[in-house]
């Protein structure tokens, strides 16, 4: 069995679980706020596209995709990141991927040169995904803290030359999971320098990106600001995108990564003997979903709604702002965070999730503590009825 199996930590949801064992709620009808995996309706153009083209099951895909998906692809990057018209060319930037969970574990498993010194630099707190993928390549995970007095975002003048010299990947994550910070273009083109100046690879996690407040401030892509701060060629530059999030499509397991045409090579031929090829059937409906804007709006609409909302109805208990993108509330809690989340399911019948669960003591804090993240994709009804609850609860505090 391999050794490295065992530093994994049990995912956050098991903890969650054992938290909750044994309470008795005292209140009908369970709201779940724990997970981040989108309610809305899926596109019906999206679905019928399924239906119309399953005879495609017959034949097997290939593992860098067809052309139309990777054109459809790149021409999508470069209008929502305002990229030159031919910056990407389908056949060196682009590779679909099955959702960006599977491409962010195997990626470090692809990139990392083994080795005692071997480091990948992660967020803290952080998608538990590049923990797990460090771990099983090999690496050893170096977190760096992103909290409340920074507004959330990572501060790379923190982070000394030493550990510099041993990154070999270093994660990002804008919007951020679980805070909803996004690095500006400033911070992402200081850390493509770094990169450029000590040879690692940026990996972004960005499957949050098309879900903001804002239509005139839309979040920043690490691709745009390579363009940006002179790096044409996206060197060291990959980025990691989903239809789960954006399309309201999280079964289909579509996404796909882009960015720096060496890296890209390599990671095709380390996934041809994975044997990940995208479905045929999945390929032609993410051509159809990645074409279209309308649905996205109108994702967004909703997520705006709700938030609003609930903001208005837990503003006069607790101190709350909108994030800056993505669908969860990072809440800052006046009691221990798995205290907040036990009291608030037995009394109210409400699920968080502890940040303590999403991130590791580093520099002698815990960033998650005291706070639980909250994800906003139940109906407006719900979320509306849960912010009512969660109310409740935190007046019993004060």
């Amino acid at each position: 069995m391999n050794p490295d199996l065992k530093k994994l930590q049990p995912y956050p949801f098991e903890k969650l679980k054992a938290l909750k064992a044994g309470c008795q709620p005292t209140v009908d009808g369970h709201i779940a706020l724990s997970i981040g995996e989108p309610k809305h309706d899926a596109p019906a153009f999206v679905l019928d596209s399924i239906r119309d083209n399953l005879n495609a099951i017959n034949r097997y895909p290939l593992t860098k995709g067809s052309i139309e998906l990777r054109t459809t692809i790149s021409q999508w990057l470069c209008r929502r990141f305002q990229l030159p018209k031919n910056a990407l060319d389908p056949e060196k930037h682009i590779l679909p991927v099955n959702g960006t969970r599977e491409a962010l574990f195997s990626f470090a498993q692809c990139i990392i040169e083994r080795g005692e010194n071997a480091l990948i630099l992660m967020p803290n707190p952080f998608y538990q995904i590049y923990e797990g993928a460090a771990f099983l390549s090999g690496a050893t995970p170096c977190f760096y803290n992103t909290v409340k007095e920074n507004n959330y975002l990572p501060d790379f003048d923190a982070i000394d030359e030493n550990t510099w010299q041993r990154c070999q990947i270093i994660y990002i994550c804008t919007p951020g999971n679980p805070t909803g910070s996004v690095i500006s273009k400033q911070q992402l083109c200081k850390l493509i320098e770094l990169s450029l100046k000590y040879d690692f690879i940026i990996a972004s996690d960005e499957c949050y990106s098309e879900i903001y407040f804002d239509e005139d401030k839309l979040p920043t892509g690490l691709l745009e600001a390579a363009v940006d701060c002179g790096n044409e060629g996206f060197k060291n530059c990959i980025v990691f995108h989903s239809l789960s999030k954006r399309s309201n499509l999280p079964g289909m397991r579509s996404g796909f990564v882009a960015g720096d045409a060496e890296i890209i090579v390599s990671y095709l031929q380390y996934r041809t003997y994975h044997g990940s090829a995208m479905p045929p059937v999945h390929q032609i409906a993410s051509i159809a979903a990645w074409n279209d804007e309308a649905h996205v709006k109108h994702n967004r609409a909703q997520y705006i709604k709700k938030f609003d909302a609930v903001l208005d109805i837990l503003k006069p208990v607790i101190k709350v702002s909108l994030p800056d993108a993505g669908f969860y509330l990072w809440l800052n809690t006046p009691v221990d965070d798995q205290t907040f989340a036990k009291e608030l399911f037995a009394q109210q019948n409400v699920t968080v999730l502890p940040g303590s669960y999403l991130s590791r003591e580093n520099n002698g804090i815990n960033p998650g503590q005291y706070h639980v993240r909250m994800a906003l994709v139940a109906p407006l009804d719900e979320c509306l009825t849960a912010a009512n609850r969660i109310k409740q609860y935190i007046q019993t505090l004060t």
